[in-house]
C-alpha cells in the first residue's frame, strides 16, 4: 500500500539479510517511525511491546526473527531456544506459532553451516505468501461487497455500501492489503461507491490510530465512531454488512479477535446483517474446537484501559490517567465469537460457511 505516495510496507528485510525494518505502530498516527530489529531479542521486543502488532504480521515477522538468529548462531541449541522465546511473545495469534513451525521445518533437517541462506529465503517466502494471500482474500471478499452493493440498488436505498470494521485488520496488520480491509481497498480500486464506520477499539484505540489512518493514506470515505456505536448504526440502517479480522479460529468455525468483535456479531445477528471474517487459512487451527473454552486469551497491563496517548494543541504526545488515582483494570485483550454468528469466512480460496464440514473440506481441497 502507499504512504503519501509512497510504496511501503510495514515489514522488510533488508538486502544484506542482516536485519529487518518494521513501522513502530506505537507512534501511530502522530508519527510515522521505522525501526530497524538486528537480532532475535530485538524482534521479540517488538512482537510483545505491539511494535508490531496483527496475527499474520506477527508470524512474519517471528519467521525473520529465526532468520536473524541464524545469522549469529545456527547450532540446533541456538534454533530451538530462539523459536521457543519467540513463540511466547503473544499468546492468543496463532500466526505465531504456525510461521516458527514452518520456519523450523525447513531448517531442522539441514546443516548449521546451510542455515542462514535457507532461513531468509523461508522467512522472504512467508512475507511474499502473506501478500498473495491478502489479495486473494481481498479478490473474494470484493464479490461480497458488490452484492451488498446490489441489494441496496434492488431495495431503492441509494449511496455507498457501509462496512463497519472493529481493531486493525489493514495492511498494518499483515505484510500487506490488510485482511478485512483487503475487500475495501479492491472495492475502492474499481469504483465501488463505498464508506467503512470504523470501531475505535478500546483500550489501544486500533481503529482510530491505525485503520482511520491508513484508510485516509488510501483515500477511502470513512468515519470514525465509539465501539459502542455499531449496534445503534445497525438499528438505523446505516450497515449494510461488517467484516473483521480474526488472531485464531477454531475447527468448528468460532472466531477469537479483538475484544469487543462478540458485541458486534450480537448486534449484526440481531439486526440480520451478514459478519463475515477474514482468516488467511494459516489463522485457523485444527487441534481446538470449542473457542471460548479452549483459546488462550491474552491479559494485558491494566495501564492500557487507565491510561491514554494522544497528541497536545502544541504537537507533543502524551500520557495522560483518565481513571481515579489508585482504580484498578481488567483487560482481556480478545474475545470469542461463536461460529453461529458468523455468516462466513473468507480466506485465500473462497468464502466458506464457518462450520466444521466446511473448513474440514476446505483444508483437503488442493491448492
Amino acid at each position: 500500500m502507499k504512504v503519501a505516495g509512497e510504496a511501503m510496507r510495514p515489514l522488510r528485510g533488508s538486502a544484506q539479510r542482516d536485519a529487518v525494518q518494521v513501522i513502530d505502530q506505537r507512534l501511530l498516527p502522530h508519527r510515522l517511525q521505522l525501526e530497524t530489529l538486528n537480532t532475535p531479542q530485538q524482534v521479540f521486543t517488538a512482537i510483545r511491546d505491539m511494535w508490531v502488532r496483527g496475527a499474520p504480521l506477527i508470524g512474519a515477522t517471528a519467521a525473520y526473527g529465526l532468520a536473524l538468529q541464524m545469522r549469529l548462531d545456527a547450532s540446533d541449541d541456538a534454533l530451538e531456544a530462539a523459536a521457543d522465546v519467540l513463540r511466547t511473545a503473544r499468546p492468543t495469534a496463532v500466526n505465531l506459532d504456525w510461521a516458527i513451525h514452518r520456519m523450523l521445518r525447513v531448517l531442522r533437517p539441514l546443516p548449521p553451516a546451510a542455515r542462514a541462506t535457507a532461513a531468509w529465503d523461508a522467512a522472504d517466502a512467508i512475507a511474499e505468501d502473506d501478500v498473495a494471500v491478502n489479495a486473494a482474500i481481498g479478490r473474494h471478499g470484493l464479490v461480497l461487497l458488490q452484492a451488498a452493493a446490489e441489494r441496496k440498488a434492488a431495495a431503492g436505498r441509494p449511496g455507498p455500501v457501509n462496512v463497519l470494521t472493529h481493531c486493525n485488520a489493514g495492511w498494518l496488520a499483515t505484510v500487506d492489503w490488510g485482511t478485512a480491509t483487503a475487500p475495501i481497498y479492491q472495492g475502492h480500486a474499481a469504483g465501488l461507491p463505498l464508506h467503512v464506520w470504523v470501531d475505535e477499539t478500546r483500550p489501544r484505540n486500533q481503529g482510530a490510530s491505525l485503520t482511520a489512518w491508513e484508510l485516509g493514506q488510501a483515500g477511502v470515505p470513512h468515519t470514525l465512531i465509539a465501539d459502542n456505536a455499531g449496534g445503534h448504526l445497525m438499528q438505523h440502517g446505516q450497515v449494510d454488512l461488517v467484516i473483521v479480522g480474526c488472531d485464531r479460529v477454531t475447527a468448528r468455525g468460532d472466531v477469537c479477535n479483538k475484544i469487543g468483535t462478540y458485541l458486534k456479531a450480537l448486534a449484526a445477528h440481531d439486526n440480520g446483517l451478514p459478519f463475515y471474517v477474514a482468516m488467511p487459512t494459516s489463522t485457523l487451527d485444527l487441534t481446538l474446537s470449542d473457542g471460548v473454552a479452549e483459546i488462550p486469551i491474552e491479559d494485558r497491563s491494566g495501564r492500557e484501559v487507565t491510561h491514554l496517548s494522544g497528541r497536545t494543541a502544541a504537537g507533543e504526545v502524551v500520557e495522560v490517567c483518565v481513571t481515579a488515582e489508585g482504580t484498578t483494570a481488567a483487560n482481556p485483550a480478545f474475545d470469542v465469537t461463536p461460529a453461529r454468528l458468523v455468516t462466513g469466512l473468507i480466506t485465500e480460496r473462497g468464502t466458506v460457511a464457518a462450520d466444521a464440514g466446511a473448513l474440514r473440506r476446505l483444508m483437503e481441497t488442493p491448492r
